[in-house]
């Protein structure tokens, strides 16, 4: 077994190889979205990126970056929904048991891992095998997230739907279509005029929003959203009123799987429900484009469950070696 590090050039096309087969890895462990977040956020930390080899066979990656002797994810909470190691699934535990032998030679003997889903390998695997080498493992719930199971038709949809929402949902939809010419557009590539759009509407619909967007962030967005379509992987979704964009939804799709990472919207038709609506024709783009899961991702915002979806906890998790 070999244990080395690496850089960004030296291992993207040997992790782009492990993100694509592996059924867990989440799109925010991507070679493409840490590289990115790196270039951004890294300052002050040290690039750890370790990868394990048995001859020519890739075990996996562990993406990590270090501050004094605490390894992290590279990626944080407030732009990445889950974040785990890319591991090929039949070597998790060997990769794992020479992962963490090899970090406490490196003088590494505290990792600190979130955001983790419940089916994370860090979770999974990497917990109880560093239990088995003497580490002190704790984990606790830190948020939600939310997902839904994408059904064939819109009609399959919309059964699944409580009876009071669905008749909510068709109401609000008619009411939409008698204020003017309604329009559903999913356009997947970025040019500078619809980032200005996104980031106008996502400050203006929410003062929570317009605070998190702060100059750092918002150039990440660009670069992100930028990087995402270069791979084929954004889909944005705009609902026009009159010709006029009233709510925009910035869509990944990964695996077939649709993760609804933001969106905006005006408050001027806000009495229409369109940051909701917006969603909603997401949804049933999804639905016709044959995805097979559409995850709301982190928060359990109340609009979620209204649309279907249901919950899963998301945790953090803290080994220590003494």
């Amino acid at each position: 077994m070999k244990y080395t590090l690496e850089t960004f050039d030296s291992i993207t096309s040997e992790w782009s190889r492990l993100q694509q087969e592996s059924k867990t890895a989440p799109i925010f462990s991507s070679p493409e979205w840490s590289k990115v977040w790196w270039q951004h956020f890294g300052s002050g930390n040290t690039l750890h990126l370790a990868i394990i080899k048995k001859q020519d066979q890739t075990l996996g990656i562990a993406p990590l970056m270090v501050s004094k002797n605490t390894g992290y994810f590279i990626g944080s909470t407030d732009v990445c929904d889950y974040l785990d190691c890319v591991v090929a699934a039949d070597n998790a535990e060997i990769f794992f048991e020479i992962l963490l032998q090899n970090l406490r030679q490196d003088g590494i003997s505290r990792l600190e891992l979130t955001p983790l889903r419940p089916d994370s390998t860090v979770f999974t695997t990497m917990a109880p095998i560093a239990r088995s080498l003497g580490w002190h493992v704790t984990s606790a719930q830190m948020d939600v997230t939310v997902e839904l199971d994408l059904p064939g038709t819109w009609e399959e949809y919309q059964k699944i739907l409580a009876s009071k929402q669905r008749h909510e949902l068709r109401r609000k939809l008619r009411r939409l279509d008698e204020e003017g010419e309604v329009t559903y557009r999913t356009k997947y590539e970025a040019n500078p005029q619809d980032i200005t759009t996104f980031l106008s509407l996502f400050r203006n619909s929410r003062v929570d929003k317009a605070e998190f967007m702060t100059p750092a962030r918002e150039a990440f967005f660009k670069d992100i959203i930028e990087t995402m379509a270069d791979h084929k992987i954004l889909e944005a979704g705009f609902l026009d009123v009159d010709s006029k964009s009233t709510a925009i939804t910035m869509s990944f799709n990964y695996k077939n799987n649709i993760y609804l990472y933001n969106s905006g919207y005006d408050p001027q038709y806000a009495g229409l429900s369109v940051g909701l609506l917006s969603k909603t024709l997401c949804i049933k783009h999804s639905i016709e484009k044959g995805r097979k899961k559409f995850d709301f991702l982190k928060g359990g915002e109340d609009y979620k469950f209204h649309l279907g979806g249901h919950e899963l906890p998301v945790y953090s998790c803290s080994l220590t070696y003494n």
